[in-house]
């Protein structure tokens, strides 16, 4: 229940957002040619998705074939797919958003900061460093159980 109010608010501000950019906008070049600008990073992002897709594809079938595991090549298909459905919704926030995510650097940054600060555990995402102890008394470990006598 803790992700609710982002969720939430998210739901809400995002959209109004997109109506004061529409706005502004097409105050600024009119009503028209914000329609165009919004078909033309629509068609834009599906060409650039297309080809990112294609190339992540090809890059992951790599990975496979020799043997690697392609934890990041899944998470740049996943950054895709989430791009892709901002580029599909009509905006210039979720656009800028969604082309962040079809730009191979960008992507890959936003990428790579997740998978150094966050963790995931089997009740979800959380920040790196949310499971140290602030108690001196723990000492975090691990142990093995064997019929080995360590000390032999």
């Amino acid at each position: 229940m803790r992700g609710f109010p982002i969720v939430a608010a998210l739901f809400i501000g995002v959209p109004l957002i997109e109506i004061y950019l529409f706005i502004k906008l097409g105050g600024l070049i009119g009503a028209l040619p914000t329609v165009v600008l919004v078909i033309v990073t629509v068609l834009i992002g599906v060409s650039l998705l297309r080809a990112q897709g294609f190339s992540t594809m090809a890059r992951f079938q790599q990975e496979v074939a020799t043997g690697q595991l392609p934890a990041t090549t899944m998470l740049e298909g996943v950054a895709l797919i989430f791009g892709g459905a901002l580029l599909l919704t009509p905006g210039f926030l979720t656009d800028t958003i969604g082309f962040l995510c079809l730009i191979p650097f960008t992507r890959q940054t936003i990428i790579a900061w997740a998978i150094k600060n966050m963790k995931v555990t089997s009740s979800g995402f959380h920040r790196a460093d949310s499971s140290k102890s602030h108690d001196p008394n723990v000492i975090k470990g691990e142990f093995r159980k064997s019929d080995e006598d360590p000390w032999k």
